[in-house]
């Protein structure tokens, strides 16, 4: 069954959808979660968790604005990044005193990440393509050094050789702040 079939599935409210999305798409799905949970445990309830969020958002997904595939690993990724979040919060207690302030950026923080994140986008334009693709594996889907290395046919040194190149190179670009 192909990516059409499984969308028309999840949009008619099948459920026959989201075993279909498990079968085809859950290696894919694993592959993302896998460097931002460390625990099988944890990776598994994402996953599940993943799947949910594609059933109750598949209305969300339009073709016009991307690939299948971009907007479920983008989707899957940020189900791990908050189950992540929830789970040191969890960890930590999850006590909220009435004095903490909110976590939820003010609109002018807002502005200024949108701006930061637009120069970003322009400046990583002008990286290669491979070196685009080094960058994402690292810092968007959080591989290890070793796992870019391995899947791209590079040693781990040229890796992060590159990857300290690119920092300089973005750091320059950006004007020499740190961004975010």
């Amino acid at each position: 069954m192909g990516e059409k079939e499984i969308i028309a599935l999840l949009l008619a409210r099948d459920e026959k959808g989201v075993e279909e999305l498990l079968t085809h798409f859950s290696p894919l799905m694993r592959y993302i979660i896998a460097p931002i949970l460390p625990s099988e445990q944890d990776r598994e309830e994402c996953l599940f968790e993943a799947a949910m969020k594609v059933w109750e958002k598949i209305e969300q997904y339009s073709a016009e604005r991307g690939t299948w595939k971009s907007w479920l690993t983008a989707l899957t990724r940020n189900t791990a990044l908050n189950y992540l979040r929830r789970s040191k919060s969890a960890a930590d207690g999850g006590d909220i005193s009435p004095a903490t302030p909110s976590p939820e950026p003010t609109p002018e923080e807002l502005l200024l990440r949108q701006e930061r994140q637009a120069a970003l986008k322009e400046a990583l334009c002008h990286l290669s393509v491979n070196d685009r693709l080094i960058f994402y594996r690292k810092y968007y889907y959080r591989q290890s050094a070793a796992q870019i290395a391995a899947e791209l046919g590079l040693t781990e040194r040229a890796v992060e050789g590159r990857l300290y190149r690119m920092k300089k190179r973005l750091r320059d670009a950006l004007g020499g702040e740190n961004h975010e």
